[in-house]
């Protein structure tokens, strides 16, 4: 059959940009790419946990068999929120397939018609795509900039309308996916109080890594009762699958009522829950791996210091380091050499960040070791400087 023009047109704009994406075989190296930062995905005894689990309560079913309003809603749900609730010290936790399909049910259902929603501009897609989908108006402010964060909440504040009483939702993640670095959040709680927002923060790239069993970014600086919701994400940090949604039961009530994502897809699977519920555990459990991620990452930033290296890259704390290398051309040449050289380091393209913005990105682990952080950061060294 053919195919339409104007798609053929778009793919080839694609190639020309040098931005043409395709699935790939997995990548031999060192790790400096996945977002698996304290190994869970390959934990043999999570994986035997899990299993030992499903059999102590009398699971072998495949598939959750349908929607969880319909039949897919198996009692390993309940068990797994109650655990996740309460690790997150919130009272409520509801389960979404993955962060995906959480920021979009959360956004396209939450804020109402005559709302404002009020967004960091590097906000992730899925945070995107549900504010799109949302009646409620929406404005971005200049990322991690309080200031112009201020400024358009003076402008967008109730009082400054003769209008109905209205909702404003104040949006950032705890640390962003592409830049590896963190909101100052204290300050936007104090902005979400003075202006009555309401504040929701994507905790995906926190949880695992901050705080002092990996809860996240909110609880190490104390602040999950200032905060409507939180977007936790189970592919980073815990190596498995699916979202959750912590916050007030009510919250929890009304996205079971309106979230769309939640109420027409199928269950996760009693293994995917199971999986979810045992790895909270072991993160309990993972004081070691916790603090050998920290070491890393203090330890990565030491090196880029003394290598010259630091100006290339984004400020961050995180277990994401991203070196600024412009050019889809140039930066995909970069990964290359790289992987050529024995590290899976990966390049990030316009138009995924802005053109002018692309980069090498680089995801630190508990696993990773002094040594290969030392050679990665050499080999880059050499690329860029020779």
């Amino acid at each position: 059959m053919k195919f339409p023009k104007s798609l053929s047109d778009k793919l080839q704009q694609r190639a020309q940009q040098h931005a043409l994406r395709a699935l790939s075989a997995p990548k031999t190296g060192v790790d400096f790419a996945s977002n698996d930062y304290i190994g869970f995905s390959t934990n043999a005894q999570l994986f035997t946990d899990t299993h030992q689990f499903l059999v102590d309560h009398g699971y072998t079913h495949n598939g959750a068999t349908g929607s969880r309003l319909l039949t897919g809603n198996h009692e390993l749900y309940a068990l797994a929120e109650q655990k996740i609730a309460q690790f997150h010290q919130a009272d409520s936790a509801l389960l979404f397939n993955s962060g995906y399909d959480a920021n979009v049910g959360f956004f396209s259902a939450v804020p109402q018609k005559g709302d404002f929603i009020l967004y960091d501009e590097l906000c992730h897609a899925s945070i995107r795509d549900g504010i799109r989908l949302s009646h409620a108006k929406s404005f971005k402010f200049q990322h991690n900039d309080t200031e112009d964060l201020e400024r358009l909440l003076s402008h967008y504040s109730p009082k400054t309308y003769d209008l109905q009483p209205t909702t404003i939702y104040l949006v950032t993640e705890s640390v962003f996916s592409m830049d590896g670095d963190s909101p100052p959040l204290e300050e936007l709680v104090q902005l979400a109080e003075k202006f009555k927002a309401y504040l929701v923060v994507d905790e995906a790239h926190a949880l695992g890594v901050f705080g002092n069993q990996g809860e996240g970014l909110t609880q190490q600086l104390q602040l999950q009762d200032k905060v409507f919701a939180r977007i936790v994400t189970f592919g980073k940090g815990l190596g498995c699958h699916g979202a959750a949604i912590v916050g007030s039961p009510e919250l929890n009530q009304y996205l079971v009522n309106f979230a769309r994502s939640f109420i027409y897809t199928t269950g996760l699977s009693p293994h995917a829950v199971a999986t979810v519920h045992l790895a909270y555990n072991q993160l309990e459990q993972a004081p070691e791996q916790l603090q050998q991620l920290r070491d890393n990452i203090q330890f990565f930033n030491q090196e880029k210091l003394q290598l010259g290296l630091k100006p290339l890259f984004v400020y961050s704390k995180s277990a994401i380091q991203s070196a600024i290398l412009p050019g889809n051309e140039k930066v995909k040449h970069l990964a290359k050499k790289l992987q050529e050289a024995g590290f899976d380091v990966r390049a990030i393209l316009s138009p995924t960040v802005p053109e002018g913005q692309e980069r090498l990105r680089f995801c630190l682990h508990s696993y990773n070791t002094p040594s290969e952080i030392k050679a990665v950061l050499l080999a880059l060294s050499q690329l860029v400087f020779e």
